[in-house]
C-alpha cells in the first residue's frame, strides 16, 4: 500500500513538473517568435520599400552617351540600390507579354520610351526625399519624365509605422501575459507543498531554507522550457529562412544568440520571481487560511 501510495506521488510529482516545463516552453517559444519579428521588423519594411521602383523615361532624341552617362550616375548615387535600362523594344514585350496581345499592331508603332528602372534604397523611400530626386532627374534636358506610385509610397511609409507601433504594443501585452501564464503554472506546482511548507515552518525552518529548493527546482524548469523552447525557436527559423530567404535570419549570428539568450534568461527569471512570489505567499499565510 505505501509502494503504491508512493509510485502514485512520484507520477503526480512529475507530472506536475512536466505540466510547468511545457507552459514555461511554449510560453517562451512564442515570445520568441514574437521577438523574431520585433527585430525583423525594420528589415522587412525595408524590403517592401526597396521593390518601389523610379522610372526615369528618356526622350527619342537622347544620345546613347547621355543615356550610359545617366545611367551611371544613377547607379553610384547614394539612393540608388540598382538602375537597370530598359529599352522600348523590351518594355514593348513585357508589356505585351502583360495583356496577353501585340498592340503595336493595332497602332502601327511602338509609343513607349526607353528608360532606366531605379529601385531606392529603403532609407530614401519617402514621399518628400523621391520628389526631390526626381525633380533633379528631371531638371536634365534629355529626360521625358520621372515616374513611381506616389500613393503606394505614402500608404507603405504610414503602414510601416502603423504595424512597427502595434507590434512594440502587442510584444508588452504578450510578456506581460507570458509571466502571468508561467507564474500561474509555478504557484499551482508551490501551492500543491502548501502543507510541507507550513510544516517545516512549524518545526523551526527559516524561510530562505524553505524557499531555496522551490527556488532551484523551478529554476531548473525553467532552464529546461527555456532550452526546449530555444530548439524549436531554431527549427522555426532554419523554415522562415527558407521560405523568406531576403531576411537572411542566418547571416546575423549575433543577434540570433541575442535572442536565444534573452529567452533563456527571461525563462530562469520568471520562474525565479514567480516561485519567490508563490512561497512568500504561503510562507506568511496563517495555519488555518491553508484550507482556502
Amino acid at each position: 500500500m505505501s509502494k503504491s501510495f508512493e509510485r502514485y506521488q512520484k507520477r503526480k510529482l512529475i507530472s506536475s513538473y512536466f505540466s510547468v516545463v511545457l507552459s514555461i516552453a511554449l510560453v517562451l517559444f512564442l515570445l520568441g517568435i514574437l521577438g523574431l519579428l520585433v527585430i525583423n521588423t525594420k528589415k522587412m519594411a525595408d524590403h517592401f520599400k526597396e521593390q518601389i521602383t523610379v522610372s526615369v523615361f528618356l526622350k527619342d532624341e537622347a544620345k546613347q552617351v547621355e543615356v550610359d552617362q545617366l545611367q551611371k550616375s544613377l547607379a553610384m548615387a547614394d539612393y540608388t540600390k540598382l538602375a537597370t535600362f530598359v529599352s522600348k523594344e523590351e518594355a514593348a514585350e513585357k508589356h505585351t507579354e502583360a495583356i496577353g496581345e501585340n498592340f503595336m499592331d493595332f497602332l502601327g508603332y511602338n509609343p513607349l520610351k526607353n528608360s532606366i528602372d531605379v529601385q531606392l534604397k529603403a532609407d530614401f523611400v519617402s514621399p518628400e526625399q523621391i520628389e526631390e530626386i526626381a525633380s533633379n532627374i528631371e531638371a536634365k534636358d534629355y529626360v521625358e519624365e520621372v515616374s513611381y506610385d506616389k500613393p503606394l509610397i505614402s500608404l507603405l511609409n504610414d503602414n510601416v509605422k502603423k504595424i512597427s507601433l502595434w507590434i512594440l504594443v502587442a510584444s508588452g501585452i504578450f510578456a506581460f501575459i507570458a509571466f502571468l501564464l508561467i507564474n500561474s503554472s509555478i504557484r499551482l506546482s508551490v501551492y500543491s507543498k502548501r502543507f510541507i511548507i507550513k510544516t517545516m515552518q512549524m518545526v523551526g525552518a527559516t524561510k530562505r531554507f524553505i524557499r531555496r529548493p522551490f527556488l532551484w527546482t523551478n529554476i531548473k524548469l525553467g532552464m529546461l522550457g527555456a532550452l526546449i523552447a530555444i530548439v524549436g525557436l531554431a527549427i522555426a527559423i532554419y523554415y522562415i529562412d527558407d521560405f523568406f530567404p531576403e531576411l537572411t535570419l542566418f547571416k546575423e549570428p549575433l543577434i540570433l544568440g541575442c535572442l536565444f539568450a534573452a529567452v533563456f534568461v527571461l525563462g530562469v527569471l520568471i520562474s525565479f520571481i514567480s516561485t519567490f512570489l508563490a512561497t512568500q505567499r504561503f510562507l506568511n499565510l496563517r495555519t488555518d487560511d491553508l484550507y482556502y
